[in-house]
């Protein structure tokens, strides 16, 4: 599993372009534009023109990618300028279906408040019911109080009455409750979000997988899957669970930093997570997972009076469309284990051969 990527008939974006005998186009810097449309225009004719030299066709989901793989070869200011225009687009698809599931939800939680309500409404006219019930009983042992008495038996009929309202509109609610819970439950089979910690849940990751692995069948590109835990030194060490959460919440949140629009940042379960790296080869991923173990490592966590550096582990695995999705997982979460027995390394790639 571990060991040397083997030789495969695969172009890195990188290695395509400089084997490929084209006229680059000229740095943005170079030009010395001034306007920001002139700035991204340019260096949209340059995402292009690596899109044909690589053979690809350019497709919004491969200029997408390109884009953004490329940016990260520019300058710090290039970067800021064209990340600054790109957060005045609007939200996405995904995004809005991951709102819409939010909205969704917390719609059903207040469905589940009201039912709730009206449950405790119907046993406290219960309670009443049962109240009144005892008074007439303590009343009709005194006979100069006969008035009493008729006034509580009239106003427990009407209690009665309102009780039994009460029980039938409890049913109907249950009925409705019991509705709206089938039909969140068929929506959480269809979900892509994960409510704990703020990323793509596992389905959506393994439908991207699946996808990306036809991708690179058909064009034969390079693509990466890196998984990442919570270093099990690091919770066996802190022990407390409430704590292990927060930690691998802060993690969550460290992910979505760092990545690129292109990466695919999902929770795969149990407080592992995954990032599909599109177009980006083992040596890049490996950069990547340096990346964030540094960025981790740099973020310390306070418990009480207690100041806990965070540490993750991490396993790096390539995408090759001959494997199924399980077996590429499954490669990437021994890529941890190899970390794990690997002295000074928090990360480690592990290759099907």
């Amino acid at each position: 599993m571990a060991g040397t990527l083997r030789s495969r008939n695969r172009r890195n974006i990188d290695d395509t372009m400089e084997e490929t005998p084209t006229t680059k186009v000229p740095d943005i810097e170079v030009l010395g534009a001034s306007s920001a449309t002139s700035d991204i225009e340019i260096y949209a004719k340059e995402v292009l023109h690596s899109l044909i030299a690589d053979n690809l066709p350019p497709t919004p989901n491969n200029f997408s990618l390109y884009f953004d793989r490329l940016l990260e070869e520019k300058s710090d200011s290039l970067r800021k300028q064209i990340h600054s225009m790109l957060e005045l687009e609007e939200s996405n698809d995904a995004e809005n279906s991951i709102r819409l599931e939010q909205t969704l939800k917390q719609g059903f939680t207040s469905v589940k408040g009201i039912l709730g309500a009206t449950a405790n409404l119907y046993k406290n006219m219960s309670l009443m019911t049962k109240i009144l019930d005892q008074r007439k009983k303590e009343l009709g042992e005194h006979p100069e109080v006969q008035e009493a008495v008729g006034i509580i038996a009239t106003l427990e009929g009407d209690v009665g009455k309102l009780n039994s309202i009460l029980k039938t509109q409890s049913s109907q609610m249950k009925t409705i409750y019991d509705e709206t819970a089938k039909i969140v439950k068929k929506v959480e089979n269809e979900t892509i979000f994960d409510n704990q910690f703020g990323v793509y849940n596992k389905r959506y990751l393994l439908t991207k997988l699946e996808q990306e692995m036809g991708l690179v069948k058909e064009f034969n590109h390079t693509s990466s899957l890196i998984m990442i835990e919570l270093s099990r030194h690091l919770v066996k060490s802190i022990n407390n669970e409430k704590a292990t959460l927060l930690m691998t919440r802060t993690i969550a949140r460290l992910l979505l930093k760092t990545s690129r629009r292109s990466d695919i940042v999902a929770h795969y379960g149990k407080g592992t997570f995954a990032m599909l790296l599109k177009h980006t080869d083992i040596e890049s991923a490996k950069k990547a997972s340096e990346r964030l173990c540094d960025l981790v490592s740099n973020s310390n966590f306070f418990l009480a009076d207690r100041e806990i550096q965070l540490k993750i582990s991490i396993g790096v695995t390539n995408i090759d469309a001959v494997y199924s999705v399980e077996e590429i997982i499954v490669s990437a979460m021994d890529g941890i284990e190899l970390a794990y027995t690997t002295k000074d390394i928090d990360y480690s790639v592990s290759l099907r051969s």
